[in-house]
């Protein structure tokens, strides 16, 4: 056995995983340094090999278009990593736009197994969140070209960024790296994975695994008896929503909102209006949990499908129930009735509704606090997720060993 560790060293793994960061860090970047630190507290060498989109001051110039199509350097180096440290498993994250869909291939061909995580709806929009205009769109999904995100500008705003991306895609669909190079495709939830596989994934090779927590901070008991919103102030993430159902109610609960972005000044003019909001900005770690553990539920109001968002596990673990939209992932995590409860995306009415009721009755959220934190021990830690990475490891180098080229 490796020391303090508990692997033994015949099952040892050597993973190089991939990530390029974003411009503006996200639960993205979170969840590939989690699942790093996961997997060498478990004994594993782990490699990372990243890239940062602020690298670039401008997207695309033609150098940087002709990369996230096909980065031959960034390959290059990825295989000599590959070799260098005899990779078993090479796990992609982000691969756009400064690592490309060509680091998998050449990974490959070094002779490791390929995983790549889906935490977005990349492979089917090229702007990852099937969200356009204020709401869902599909357009894309069963196109061949993904003209519509050109059309629109979608990636970016940007109409020429669009179609780099775009032609990315429609270029790794055609060659097949997407179909035959990928071993492996681990989706952050159920509803993720079926709308890839629409979108023609290969669904035999698609495992769910949701986001979990490095730390589980304990649980609180909702003594403050108020709402909680946690996350970015944008459209997608449905703050609009959030504070008309709170102008709406003659008698609403008080509704603490943390976070930053774009609808700040939409959140600043509610607390000038109601009493009953109250802003707390970018709140620290601390605030947050102290915050978190006090609120009788979250409010989840995104009219997106979301990935998975991970205030939904940070609840949970807490004890804390949570309201959400009924869509995409979301309706998946969340049980109505007995974690949470669901109300229409985009309705505040409906969310007016929900919300009285559970006014009406504070012993409805109180009694959802056990439940939710038990979806947490079944579902979201540590232990259940590293369980579920070696079953898609396993599976990935059995794939690659039976496809004859490894070790080639």
């Amino acid at each position: 056995m490796s020391a303090g560790t508990g692997v033994a060293d015949s099952q040892r793994l050597r993973i190089v995983v991939c990530h390029n960061y974003y411009q503006q860090r996200g639960g993205e970047d979170q969840v590939f340094e989690d699942e790093v630190d996961l997997l060498r507290s478990h004994g594993h060498h782990v490699v990372p090999f990243t890239r940062q989109s602020n690298d670039i001051s401008g997207f695309p110039s033609l150098s940087t278009a002709a990369g996230a199509i096909w980065n031959r350097p960034v390959a290059r180096d990825l295989a000599a990593v590959v070799e260098r440290e005899d990779a078993d498993i090479v796990h992609f994250h982000n691969w756009l736009p400064l690592i490309s869909l060509a680091a998998p291939v050449a990974a490959r061909a070094a002779g490791a197994a390929i995983v790549q995580s889906l935490q977005n709806y990349r492979f089917a929009c090229p702007k990852g969140t099937f969200f356009r205009d204020g709401g869902v769109c599909e357009e894309c999904l069963n196109t061949r070209t993904l003209w519509p995100a050109v059309q629109h500008g979608c990636y970016r705003e940007s109409r020429s960024a669009s179609a780099v991306v775009s032609a990315a895609l429609v270029a790794h669909r055609t060659r097949g790296t997407i179909a035959d190079d990928i071993d492996a495709y681990v989706a952050a939830s159920r509803f993720t994975a079926t709308k890839l596989v629409e979108a023609s994934l290969p669904q035999d090779r698609i495992f769910v695994k949701p986001n979990f927590l490095s730390r589980d901070p304990g649980v609180g008991h909702g003594a403050g008896g108020y709402a909680m919103f946690l996350g970015r102030l944008s459209p997608e993430k449905g703050v609009s929503t959030l504070l008309e159902a709170w102008r709406s109610l003659p008698d609403p609960p008080l509704l603490k909102i943390a976070g930053t972005g774009p609808l700040e000044q939409d959140v600043l003019r509610a607390t000038g209006e109601s009493s009953q909001v109250e802003y707390l900005g970018f709140a620290s770690d601390d605030i947050v949990d102290r915050t978190m553990k006090d609120a009788a539920y979250l409010v989840l109001p995104s009219v997106n499908y979301e990935g998975f968002p991970k205030t939904i596990v940070e609840a949970f673990a807490r004890g804390t129930p949570v309201v959400a939209s009924r869509l995409g992932a979301m309706k998946d995590a969340i049980e109505a009735g007995i974690t949470g409860e669901h109300f229409t995306a985009g309705d505040p009415a409906d969310l007016a509704r929900v919300v009285e009721d559970l006014r009406a009755d504070p012993s409805i959220p109180a009694g959802m606090r056990g439940p939710a934190r038990s979806a947490f021990l079944d579902l979201y830690t540590p232990e259940r997720n590293y369980a579920i990475m070696m079953e898609v490891y396993q599976s990935a180098k059995a794939r690659r060993v039976e496809s004859g080229e490894a070790g080639t």
